[in-house]
């Protein structure tokens, strides 16, 4: 969260200060990333993008204060995510097996990233293996970082169902964690 520096900021963004966007962007779009990984893991970095185009295009007409552009975001985003599903399912792809891509070297150690980012994605699995109901309000909670009633109002549900969804799934999360051996503690 950027706290009180947030309303100048904003400001400046849609005035076209390229650098307050920046500060925007990047206090975002390491969750909006990451709920892409839930919602829509194939796509996630394009959908990111696709959210991030969409919110300039109409940040000079956004009005509130910082949780409510959070919660704009996270509907551009789940807009996006929802269109990529529908054209999914009109358009199936085929995954090219790892097998059949040339080998190339990477400009730096991948090695590396792939420990860096290995609980990261791990996690992420789980929370993607959830009902998608839950896995959404999960992502969007979490994730997110929004409240109840925020959630509410991007996925179209009452606060009362977005509780239960995301206790539901943050339940099923804890004890996929300890049938891993990897709760150390969590009680249902």
């Amino acid at each position: 969260m950027i706290g009180p520096r947030f309303p100048a900021l904003l400001a400046a963004a849609q005035g076209g200060d390229e650098q307050a966007f920046a500060v925007l962007w990047r206090d975002l779009q390491p969750a909006v990333l990451r709920y892409f990984q839930v919602a829509a893991k194939a796509a996630a970095e394009d959908l990111a993008a696709d959210t991030w185009v969409s919110v300039i295009r109409r940040l000079e007409r956004f009005r509130g204060g910082e949780r409510d552009f959070r919660a704009w975001v996270f509907t551009v985003a789940r807009h996006r995510a929802i269109d990529w599903h529908r054209q999914a399912a009109r358009r199936p792809i085929s995954s090219v097996p790892a097998e059949q891509l040339a080998e190339r070297q990477a400009p730096d150690d991948p090695v590396l990233q792939v420990l860096e980012g290995q609980s990261t994605r791990a996690a992420l699995a789980l929370v993607a293996e959830l009902p998608a109901d839950q896995a959404e309000v999960v992502a969007l909670r979490v994730l997110g970082g929004l409240e109840v009633a925020e959630v509410a109002r991007i996925v179209g549900k009452r606060p009362g169902t977005v509780r239960v969804l995301a206790h539901r799934g943050l339940r099923r999360l804890a004890r996929q964690l300890e049938a891993a051996g990897l709760a150390g503690g969590v009680t249902r």
